[in-house]
């Protein structure tokens, strides 16, 4: 049985939930854009585009992925724009896992795709490990290029990614339980 119907909710009360969701992202990219944080304006506008594309495509504004998804989307996008120090890096990779667990629940829920709970947490931490990995490169190609020493000690790096791999697993397992919960059945897809 496909998770379409189980994980997908249409209802207009869960559509006004997560369209101010996406206001509060919709803020926080212009929060982001006026501290002159571009990266992150653009993946909170990244953010909102994804959030709202299952509305867009279909033309019908009710139709949006969970309240609950969106809001593990727009929380720590909001909390890292307020946040320093060691929460700043904790709301990071939490919210590109939540960016992942977002992906993984609109492909199942509104795509031909239907995933297994185990493949869609695999998923989901193979998304998150690799939107860090490359997101390391890029910062250590730019300090490279530019002779910067930004990203400091190596293995400062190494442990970004390991906790970044950590997020990745406690989205993926969200999403398990999440699959769970909402299918009817117990979650067997």
């Amino acid at each position: 049985m496909s998770t379409r119907s189980s994980l997908l909710s249409d209802g207009r009360t869960n559509a006004a939930v997560a369209w101010a969701l996406v206001g509060v992202l919709a803020l926080t990219a212009g929060e982001n854009l006026l501290d002159a944080d571009i990266l992150w304006a653009g993946f909170a506008v990244a953010a909102v585009a994804l959030v709202a594309a299952p509305a867009a495509l279909s033309r019908d504004w009710a139709v949006m992925a969970p309240w609950e998804v969106v809001a593990l989307v727009a929380l720590p996008v909001a909390v890292r724009s307020l946040a320093t120090g060691r929460l700043l890096q904790v709301a990071t990779y939490l919210s590109v896992a939540a960016l992942a667990l977002l992906l993984a629940v609109e492909l199942d829920a509104f795509s031909g795709v239907e995933m297994t709970p185990s493949f869609a947490v695999g998923f989901v931490v193979m998304t998150t490990m690799a939107a860090a990995g490359t997101w390391a490169v890029a910062q250590w190609y730019a300090d490279r290029l530019l002779g910067t020493a930004f990203l400091g000690a190596p293995d400062a790096l190494m442990w970004d990614l390991v906790f970044a791999s950590a997020t990745g697993v406690v989205a993926g397992v969200i999403f398990e339980v999440y699959f769970h919960r909402r299918s009817p059945g117990g979650g067997s897809a």
